[in-house]
């Protein structure tokens, strides 16, 4: 009745250890990433962002003022009428000053929903980290136990004193 245990996967569980090991190696720092580059983009977006588009503004502005400037002084020189030139200056310059203050309000838009939007996907990261830091480190210790314990339990031999009845 009393047979040995047949062992006969040991190293897969050590091959499969040694596998999570590296796994849990590559991932934890890719976490750790991109929690980062989340907390820059924010910072990114409330700062850089919102700066850059803001001396844009102010640059196209002061174009459109120098375009309107031109023109005028076109039609009061000896005075003619305005140029086709000063006109499509003063046309263009109106487009990219409406295309900075859209694309201020875009960045506006974002500052206001990113923690919305992304606060959710950060939180689920962050329990994927909780496992993989906690969990997943019991579970390596765990299996280092059990390959312990099995490779003892596979050189245990059976008792040949008994027979059955």
């Amino acid at each position: 009745m009393a047979e040995q245990a047949r062992v006969t996967s040991l190293e897969a569980v050590e091959s499969f250890r040694s596998h999570l090991i590296v796994y849990l190696s590559q991932v934890r720092p890719l976490l750790e990433e991109v929690s980062a580059g989340s907390v820059r983009t924010r910072m990114w977006l409330e700062n850089d962002q919102r700066v850059y588009w803001e001396n844009h503004i102010r640059r196209r502005q002061k174009e459109l003022q120098e375009a309107n400037q031109n023109l005028f002084a076109a039609r009061l020189g000896s005075l003619k009428h305005e140029t086709s030139a000063e006109y499509l200056l003063v046309q263009r310059a109106k487009r990219q000053l409406e295309d900075a203050e859209t694309k201020l309000r875009v960045v506006k838009r974002w500052n206001r929903d990113y923690d919305g939007r992304v606060q959710p996907l950060v939180k689920q990261m962050e329990k994927l980290h909780t496992i993989l830091t906690n969990d997943m480190v019991k579970a390596v210790a765990f299996l280092t136990q059990a390959v312990g314990t099995l490779a003892a339990y596979s050189e245990v031999k059976p008792e040949t004193g008994r027979e059955e009845t």
